[in-house]
């Protein structure tokens, strides 16, 4: 596994000041969308995503970092609002990576994660289709 790839819980001396607000922003906005219906979700992550560029592995990455280091709900087991966390901040910086829900099976598990190219990004399961996508927000819309 690349150490690149590895989950970081985060330091939060690591954001700088001037970044904090938007990461922030980003976690608070999380909050609220996580209590919306899957397909409200969905709808909105949609929106969202309009008219962003496909991040790279090294934006996901860094925009999973600050949110896990100045989020605790997100840093531990809150996984959906993570996510979602890290995708809108991805969208505030012009990108956004494929926001993706999902399950395993043995044993059961859901799962929210963020993946560019197929990779899950700062997971620690890092081979493609170890979760069976159920939902996903791709970066660019399929059928463009």
């Amino acid at each position: 596994m690349s150490q690149a790839m590895v989950p970081d819980r985060g330091d939060r001396a690591a954001v700088p000041w001037r970044r904090r607000p938007a990461v922030l922003l980003a976690v608070a906005v999380a909050r609220l969308l996580v209590l919306l219906p899957p397909r409200r979700l969905r709808r909105a992550l949609t929106a969202a995503r309009n008219g962003a560029a496909p991040a790279t592995a090294e934006q996901a990455l860094a925009a999973r970092q600050s949110v896990t280091a100045l989020s605790p709900r997100c840093a531990g087991e809150g996984c959906l609002q993570r996510s979602v966390a890290t995708a809108l901040l991805c969208r505030m910086r012009g990108v956004w990576p494929d926001w993706c829900t999902g399950v395993r099976t043995g044993p059961f598990r859901a799962h929210a994660w963020v993946e560019v190219d197929g990779r899950p990004i700062g997971e620690a399961h890092q081979a493609p289709g170890y979760y069976h996508r159920l939902m996903t927000v791709p970066a660019r819309n399929p059928q463009a």
